[in-house]
C-alpha cells in the first residue's frame, strides 16, 4: 500500500464563503492583519498497485474533486 495525500482547494477567483465566514470571525477576535482565507479539505489514501499516483488523480478526476471550481494536488508519500 501507498500513501496517497490529495489536497482539493478553490480555484483562483472563485467565492470561497467559507473562508470569508473565517476571515470574518478572525478579525472579530482581534486578528485584523490576515488577508484571504480559503478552505479546502486534505484526503488521505492508501493506495495498491504499480500507480498510486495516476489512480488518485483518476479519483480526483471522477469523485473527489469538482473540475469547475477546484484544483487538486495529489502527493505520493510513501
Amino acid at each position: 500500500m501507498t500513501q496517497v495525500v490529495v489536497t482539493v482547494m478553490p480555484k483562483e477567483g472563485v467565492l470561497d464563503p467559507q473562508g470569508q465566514a473565517v476571515r470574518g470571525a478572525l478579525a472579530q477576535l482581534g486578528f485584523g492583519g490576515v488577508g484571504e482565507v480559503r478552505i479546502g479539505k486534505r484526503i488521505e489514501l492508501a493506495i495498491e498497485g504499480d500507480d498510486p499516483g495516476g489512480q488518485a488523480r483518476e479519483m480526483c478526476e471522477q469523485l473527489l474533486a469538482n473540475a469547475l471550481i477546484e484544483d487538486y494536488r495529489v502527493e505520493v508519500t510513501g
